[in-house]
């Protein structure tokens, strides 16, 4: 939590609060000038924003099978919003990349114009969304041709029956059709996103793994993070990094030559056959990448921002405090008066999950005051 008081509080709900400044101690030669800096010398480069909180799936470690209260259609940022949020980013506080999330991004009908609108005055930054895949089949070529320059999407089972329990809806077909569209449209590398759940599809992780790595696709697997809105998460049912790498190790050889990790959230392992010895590339299967949120964080050095769907900026997806900037995006607010409360609001990022920066297998971690689909990834 932020040291130093809020002004302009609002409680939204039981633990979160909305904050429309930040009155931490921060030099005003960092609140007014420079990037996303926060008190312990992280840099915010990565820009993640949430265009809706609605999605057509019902995952089990999202939302409930009834789904959500969405939010209205006048408290989502509007695409002109999105631009200029996106523009302040780029132009003023050294973002480097953006990528777009949900609830389901490509449910957005403007989508391809926020693309084509950022790339026009952004021509060089990575602009990427994490999806579900389905209709991008449907929508590969227009994003393309905007300026999307790749995807994640979320497929935690290849297995019809598995992805039907998992997600609450038997659509893997048009997800794996979509997939493949947008591989042929070229947007490559295609990351695979992968939640594993305990008696449901952890003992299919090779399986996906292998699938993966025969399309070319770049599979990363997520440990369980206590984002859902059931509240179910629990430590004890977190299958974690390390039983992944042994539920993998049933089939293959992972290895990683010694070296540094940099700021990316997954650890990447080499596969290889099973009982392989030598370690060449000539034997090399592929990749796969471990993302350890929960028992192996590396929040020493993350370097995202996020932005929800209502304009609020989260600097850690945990948080007990949101930042307010729809107020601002909708009253006469310069661009610079946007960029200092991002300032603000940044430098108040924790040094680490829970009260006290203290880490998930602490007694005091608190889990996230909204839900995934209403955060963004």
């Amino acid at each position: 939590m932020a040291q130093g008081s809020n002004s302009g509080t609002l409680i939204a709900g039981p633990r979160l609060q909305v904050v429309t400044r930040e009155t931490s101690t921060m030099p005003d030669e960092k609140r007014l000038t420079g990037p996303l800096e926060d008190r312990f010398g992280r840099v915010a480069s990565d820009l993640r924003i949430s265009l809706t909180d609605r999605c057509n799936l019902r995952c089990q470690y999202c939302m409930p099978a009834e789904g959500l209260d969405w939010l209205p259609n006048d408290r989502v940022l509007s695409k002109d919003e999105i631009v200029r949020l996106a523009r302040i980013g780029i132009e003023t506080l050294g973002v480097e990349e953006i990528r777009f999330t949900g609830g389901e991004p490509l449910l957005r009908r403007d989508l391809a114009q926020i693309l084509a609108e950022i790339r026009a005055f952004a021509p060089q930054v990575p602009l990427s969304i994490t999806t579900n895949g389905m209709g991008l089949d449907k929508k590969a070529d227009e994003l393309v041709a905007a300026g999307l320059t790749r995807i994640n999407v979320s497929l935690d089972s290849i297995c019809p029956e598995t992805f039907a329990e998992l997600t609450r809806r038997d659509r893997l077909k048009d997800v794996l059709r979509g997939v493949d569209y947008a591989a042929q449209a070229g947007l490559k590398p295609i990351k695979i996103n992968a939640v594993l759940m305990p008696g449901v599809n952890d003992h299919q992780a090779p399986d996906l793994l292998a699938w993966a790595m025969e399309h070319d696709y770049q599979l990363r697997f997520i440990e369980q993070m206590p984002l859902d809105a059931d509240n179910r998460w629990s430590r004890e049912s977190t299958i974690t990094a390390a039983q992944i790498r042994d539920l993998l190790s049933e089939k293959y050889t992972l290895h990683q030559e010694p070296g540094p990790r940099g700021s990316a959230p997954a650890e990447i392992w080499d596969v290889y056959p099973r009982n392989t010895k030598e370690f060449s590339a000539e034997n090399k299967l592929g990749t796969v990448g471990i993302i350890a949120s929960v028992t192996e964080p590396f929040c020493s050095t993350c370097t995202r921002t996020r932005l929800t769907a209502d304009g609020k900026i989260r600097s850690c997806l945990f948080s007990q405090t949101e930042t307010d900037l729809m107020d601002l995006l909708r009253s006469d607010a310069s661009d610079e008066q946007v960029a200092i409360r991002w300032r603000e609001a940044m430098w108040a990022k924790p040094a680490a999950h829970g009260k006290d920066s203290v880490g998930f297998d602490t007694e005091d971690f608190a889990e996230a005051s909204r839900s995934m689909s209403a955060i963004g990834g």
